[in-house]
């Protein structure tokens, strides 16, 4: 391990290979501990401190540049680099100047887009529906792989994710964690305020990690949020969209973040075709405001803590046992059951009824038997018809 003194500033920097050198500049950096501007040590003295090849340091160095990390000034070494600037098409400069640089189109010959909106037959489409590209955008599929993250699940019970679970993630090298804290699909588990507790002590450990809350249900939840970030964390964000209360189509999430995410999430969005569109925040905006589609948000708040509760005691009645503190919450109702998911999935299937398989939404835990069951529409005749229908098939599970 390596100490480096930046500014009167012991930095500690370790690693046995690239990967994981790059790593702990990473993490330092992530938790405040090196700052934009602070060199690095050179390639030959971090190597004899680390034991390991100059080439190993050099190689960690060079992947550090690439990934915008850090920056190389010659003689004057390699140092941190701070958040790049990126120039923005459209920007106006202001005073006087007529303004003949902002490649913006002339407002008077564009379309009325809401009266556009307004016409022809429109339908809120549901998840599911056929994507308008395909090939889709590589966006997503990109963002974990060039930020240099892997999965780690972390298992989740009927109070959230479990604490030692998480800390496990973290001692092995998580750097990110992505928590669900209410309506979590899809166990329908939501925080209690104990659990939070317990995961904000854990993460408070670890300052360099950065801690992500979706709280995608919060304008219907029937439960309060209950915060797992804890206080003055180097790096988080608090993401609540719409499209679950308001409809899939609206693209939409609102963004509370820490000051320095909020940098790095201003500048990813301000490159090229990332930026929000003004016409979904404005329909947003009006639907948050509009007395009768906040009326419809109480309505369905009420109706889906209804329909998942009428499932959880049809299927009681019936003799399937779940935890007692369990209360989902959401859209979706988790049955773990004793045998294979699969088979009395298609076995429901025969009697009228899709669900899902647990095992589809597995990232760790594949043997995990269960089911989800989306109570979303699910009227009171039909989940007295559906959990007798799951009676019988888990009574005769060959037949199954």
């Amino acid at each position: 391990m390596f100490s480096c003194a930046v500014e009167a500033v012991i930095v500690p920097i370790s690693g046995t290979t690239a990967t994981e050198i790059v790593g702990s500049v990473r993490d330092l950096i992530a938790s405040g501990e090196l700052v934009p501007r602070d060199l690095l040590p050179p390639v030959r003295t971090l190597a004899a401190e680390l034991g390991v090849n100059r080439n190993t340091v050099a190689a960690a160095y060079r992947q550090l540049v690439a990934a915008g990390v850090a920056a190389t000034h010659g003689r004057g070494g390699t140092m941190v680099a701070g958040m790049v600037q990126l120039a923005r098409e459209g920007a106006g400069f202001g005073g006087r100047l007529i303004d003949l640089a902002s490649g913006n189109p002339d407002p008077e010959l564009l379309p009325d887009v809401l009266a556009a909106a307004r016409r022809g037959e429109y339908r809120q489409p549901l998840y599911g529906a056929p994507a308008v590209e395909d090939p889709c955008f590589l966006g997503t599929i990109g963002t974990v792989r060039l930020n240099g993250y892997r999965t780690a699940p972390v298992a989740v019970d009927h109070a959230g994710m479990r604490p030692e679970a998480l800390r496990a993630a973290l001692e092995s090298g998580a750097r990110a964690v992505v928590c669900t804290p209410r309506a979590h699909n899809p166990t329908g588990a939501s925080l209690t305020a104990g659990r939070a507790a317990e995961l904000r002590a854990i993460l408070a450990e670890h300052p360099q990690v950065l801690i992500i809350e979706d709280d995608h249900f919060s304008a219907v939840s029937t439960v309060p949020y209950h915060r797992i970030t804890p206080p003055r964390p180097a790096a988080w964000a608090l993401v609540r969209s719409v499209s679950k209360f308001l409809g899939p189509d609206l693209r939409l999430a609102l963004v509370a973040a820490g000051e320095e995410t909020a940098r790095r999430l201003e500048t990813r969005l301000s490159a090229g075709t990332m930026w929000v569109s003004h016409l979904l925040r404005h329909t947003a905006r009006e639907l948050l405001l509009d007395p009768k589609a906040r009326a419809q948000r109480e309505q369905a708040r009420t109706a889906y803590a209804e329909r998942s509760a009428r499932l959880m005691k049809e299927i009681n009645a019936c003799g399937i046992s779940t935890p007692a503190a369990y209360r989902p919450d959401g859209l979706n109702v988790w049955i773990d059951l004793d045998t294979q998911a699969r088979p009395v999935v298609g076995a429901l299937a025969r009697r009228g009824w899709l669900v899902r398989p647990g095992d589809l939404f597995a990232t760790g835990q594949a043997d995990r038997q269960a089911l989800r069951v989306t109570t979303a529409t699910l009227t009171e005749q039909r989940a007295r018809e559906f959990a007798a229908d799951l009676a019988a098939v888990l009574d005769h599970p060959d037949a199954a």
